[in-house]
């Protein structure tokens, strides 16, 4: 047996449907915890950044938020193992090459997503969470030749993966997440709502961050550009700033308990 059908015998084995459920309920908890801390950013009683790094922090300071965070970091390093199994030996069943690589690609990509939040968990844990910010990078990029391009070009891309969230929220096109069981009944509706209504806030919060990188790489200031805590607080400074900063939050909680159902109900 070769290495391309150890990884996809191990892509299909029951132990990993385990690992990939454990992790989904993690990153739920990442999501909810990030969604509190919007809703506070909104009501003005802000602690921590509504960020993935804020919400790291928030729960660090909880009763066992030590075990709590190590525990966040090995779902998400679960679901990393997941995403590259996929974008080395996944996605066979697709005929078209085109298809298939592009699947890839997008699995490669949650794979970078997932590690980033499991790196910033250990990072958190390990007590050397606090970092530079997203506008040092950028600054850093920027200083690179051809920095306001490649600045524009990663905001573009953002704005592209959020406008895809969008598309999945209204299209509906993520129950294929769940099994049939999942979608079906009083339950399966109120997943689908969730799911819908999760998406779409997410995918909102995620288009302003990439519209920030954006303005970022059209002023030459990198200040300009910034994560998810930033993006948030600009809603918030628009008007009706406060309610709808209200509403991305409890969207993105939706999100997160949508991902509470797939781990339940997981179709890959």
């Amino acid at each position: 047996m070769n290495a391309a059908d150890t990884a996809e015998q191990v892509r299909d084995s029951d132990w990993l449907d385990h690992a990939i459920r454990a992790g989904l309920v993690a990153y739920g908890v990442v999501h909810l915890l990030v969604a509190w801390l919007a809703v506070q950013l909104a009501l003005g009683e802000k602690e921590e950044s509504a960020s993935n790094s804020g919400a790291m922090h928030y729960l660090a300071e909880q009763p066992l938020g030590g075990v709590l965070v190590w525990l966040v970091a090995l779902g998400m390093f679960l679901l990393v193992l997941w995403r590259l199994l996929e974008a080395g030996f996944g996605h066979r069943e697709e005929s078209d090459d085109t298809v298939r690589w592009r699947k890839r690609a997008t699995s490669l990509g949650k794979a970078i997503i997932y590690g980033a939040i499991g790196w910033s968990a250990v990072r958190t844990a390990t007590g050397s969470g606090s970092g530079g910010g997203t506008d040092s990078t950028t600054a850093k990029l920027m200083d690179l030749p051809a920095g306001q391009w490649i600045v524009g070009v990663v905001g573009l891309a953002v704005v592209a993966y959020g406008g895809s969230l969008v598309w999945r929220g209204w299209s509906e096109k993520f129950t294929e997440h769940l099994d049939a069981q999942g979608k079906s009944g009083t339950d399966g509706s109120a997943y689908v709502l969730l799911g819908k209504i999760g998406y779409i806030a997410k995918g909102v919060a995620i288009g302003i961050v990439g519209g920030l990188f954006c303005y970022a790489a059209l002023t030459h200031r990198a200040k300009e550009s910034g994560g998810l805590d930033q993006a948030l607080q600009t809603v918030l400074e628009q008007p009706f700033g406060q309610v709808l900063l209200v509403a991305i939050g409890v969207g993105i909680a939706g999100y997160g308990v949508f991902c509470f159902a797939r781990a339940r109900h997981l179709s890959r």
